[in-house]
């Protein structure tokens, strides 16, 4: 009898970008092939990603220049999550002030909301989203209509974006200074709050989606506030360690190596008197120490880690990183 691959539980692929499809100009090994095996095996793939700035169709060329499978309508970015979600919060045809990209304006317009560019046109939302263009007149005049009253939604809180010079800030920096100066916080669309993945799977016609991601505090908080399965693929910025030692809204449901490991039987958890077992490898706790049967190069080993160490710690509000004693 053939062994269920872990894809096999699902109808759909929501995956993240940097860190699972390419890590800087390049493809990430394995990931083109993997996804473009998804439609054989009748799985829906989207791509979700909290760029308000980029178009989908931007988006999707870059990916396919990459050599990934990738259309326009696979493209989930925070600009369209943002306009859903304002426009479930506004009557239709309300005046919206956009602060970000002619991308988000567009999203906007598309909800059959009307756009407009000052506060003195006393709009009843502002929505913000990063664009480069942005200074401090646009957010003056967010600040002023969204303390008049306006309903006030940001495509995402990211605090900073990588640049070929380094690290510049990002919209969520935009977004802290309207609130300092509003006293007001508002309505976050993008990762890691649950409206960009609902909005991916929705439109994707997913029943059960699997979010794959590299980040424990966007990708995985989302897809686990979402209420959807979620996979931390380590081909990113999250590691074994950091995964274990996570809070409780960021732990994922499974930790695989790469995008082909979909594609591959997921070992089942099981556990007894205190020990979880995944695979060859089992785990238990005492005190603040994991111990494990299991080498610290083998991932079963580290799977039954986190079982173990989430069981004996199933509420966990600040990240921690206990000692693991592995046999071999």
């Amino acid at each position: 009898m053939t062994e269920a691959r872990l894809i096999d539980g699902f109808d759909a692929v929501l995956a993240d970008l940097d860190g699972v499809v390419y890590a800087g100009p390049h493809a990430i090994k394995g990931a083109v092939e993997a996804l473009e095996s998804l439609a054989a095996a009748g799985v829906a793939l989207a791509y979700v990603t909290n760029n308000a700035s980029r178009s989908a169709e931007v988006v999707a060329a870059h990916l396919r220049s990459l050599g990934a499978p990738a259309e326009a309508r696979q493209v989930f970015g925070s600009a369209l999550a943002g306009a859903e979600l304002l426009a479930a919060r506004v009557p239709a045809g309300a005046k919206v002030l956009v602060t970000g990209s002619s991308t988000l304006a567009e999203s906007v317009l598309a909800q059959g909301l009307a756009v407009v560019h000052s506060a003195e046109d006393l709009p009843d939302a502002v929505i913000q989203g990063f664009s480069p263009d942005i200074g401090w007149k646009d957010l003056a005049e967010a600040s002023y209509a969204i303390a008049a009253g306006a309903v006030w939604v940001a495509t995402n809180t990211d605090l900073s974006i990588p640049q070929s010079r380094g690290i510049a800030p990002g919209n969520g920096t935009l977004v802290a200074a309207v609130a300092a100066a509003t006293g007001k916080q508002p309505v976050v669309a993008g990762k890691p709050e649950a409206a960009l993945f609902e909005t991916a799977a929705r439109h994707s016609g997913a029943g059960t989606a699997l979010v794959v991601g590299d980040r424990l505090d966007t990708d995985i908080l989302g897809g686990n506030r979402a209420g959807m399965k979620t996979a931390l693929v380590l081909t990113g910025v999250d590691t074994l360690e950091t995964a274990l030692a996570a809070v409780s809204g960021e732990r994922p449901d499974y930790l695989i190596r790469s995008l082909t490991a979909l594609f591959e039987p997921y070992p089942s958890a099981s556990a007894e008197d205190g020990v979880h077992y995944s695979g060859r490898s089992s785990a238990s706790v005492d005190g603040d120490v994991v111990l494990v049967e299991g080498s610290a190069t083998d991932l079963d080993a580290w799977r039954a880690a986190c079982s173990a160490w989430w069981a004996a710690r199933p509420v966990q509000e600040s990240v921690f990183l206990p000692r693991v004693q592995f046999t071999r």
